[in-house]
């Protein structure tokens, strides 16, 4: 039998020139426009061990990370070690990705028998049990609530990691801030959980030590995304916009720091309840 394969780290599937292109516009009752740049997207039909699973629609850059990420993330695998090989083809709209997993994670797949039809919207069309919407994920390690420094002016320093967002538009963000403070990583799609399934990822595939760092999501926080950290390992999330009722309550029962960051107020301390980003240093 061979020994179990890790992803390698090429260069990314769908160099990001793909992930946008130009077009002309014309307003309107006025005369032709310079291009602009507009994002793009794909389809991206992803198999485990020539089974077909799922369709998600995202933007043509960093799919490796991003079938690491949804296979974490939708918890088909626990580890990337169970990933064993990932091959990209296809070009333009249409992409394949056969992705090679441990036959004990394939066998976990079949029993689920979930079918999940992409969408950027809700995350959770195709679950068909319950229980699948609220799997039972284990309570996380008490950890301490960012320095209140690492998340000022946030709005104003991520800006170097949207170039697409900076460019396009229509475009989400997700970012991790490391043990020490900084910015170390990005990633954008036209999905929200597609963009965190590729920080996710790439995270993963690098080795990035996530115990002490803070995932930074651009869009609307629901559970699903709470999920997606919570089984990523990364103790605390921080949103720019107000998580759901729902979310927050996750969040609390399963200690994880969820932080709002509005747009003109300090930062607000969802998770631990009671708690407050300003009085730490």
């Amino acid at each position: 039998m061979n020994a179990p394969r890790r992803p390698s780290i090429p260069s990314d599937s769908g160099a990001p020139a793909e992930a946008s292109q130009r077009y002309h516009f014309q307003a309107l009752g006025e005369a032709l426009h310079e291009p602009v740049e507009l994002a793009e997207e794909c389809a991206l039909a992803i198999a485990y061990n020539g089974i077909s699973q799922a369709v998600m629609m995202v933007s043509p850059a960093n799919l490796e990370d991003f079938v690491v990420g949804f296979s974490l993330g939708s918890g088909i695998v626990d580890n990337v070690s169970e990933i064993y090989d990932i091959h990209i083809s296809g070009t333009g709209s249409g992409r394949q990705a056969d992705v090679e997993i441990a036959s004990r994670a394939f066998w976990k797949l079949k029993e689920q028998r979930r079918q999940l039809p992409g969408n950027a919207s809700c995350g959770l069309c195709g679950v068909e049990a319950l229980d699948q919407a609220l799997p039972q994920l284990p309570v996380m390690p008490v950890a301490p609530l960012p320095p209140a420094h690492w998340l000022h002016d946030l709005r104003q320093r991520i800006a170097e990691f949207q170039p697409l967002g900076q460019t396009c538009g229509a475009m989400h963000a997700a970012l991790f801030i490391d043990a020490q403070g900084h910015i170390c990583l990005g990633r954008e799609d036209i999905g929200r959980h597609n963009a965190l399934d590729k920080l996710i990822g790439a995270l993963r595939r690098t080795n990035q030590d996530v115990a002490a760092g803070v995932a930074v999501v651009t869009s609307r926080c629901s559970l699903e995304l709470i999920h997606k950290v919570q089984r990523a390992g990364i103790p605390t999330l921080v949103s720019f916009s107000s998580p759901t009722g729902l979310a927050a309550r996750w969040a609390q029962q399963h200690n994880l720091n969820l932080i709002h960051v509005p747009h003109r107020s300090p930062p607000r301390v969802f998770s631990p309840a009671g708690g407050s980003a300003e009085g730490h240093a």
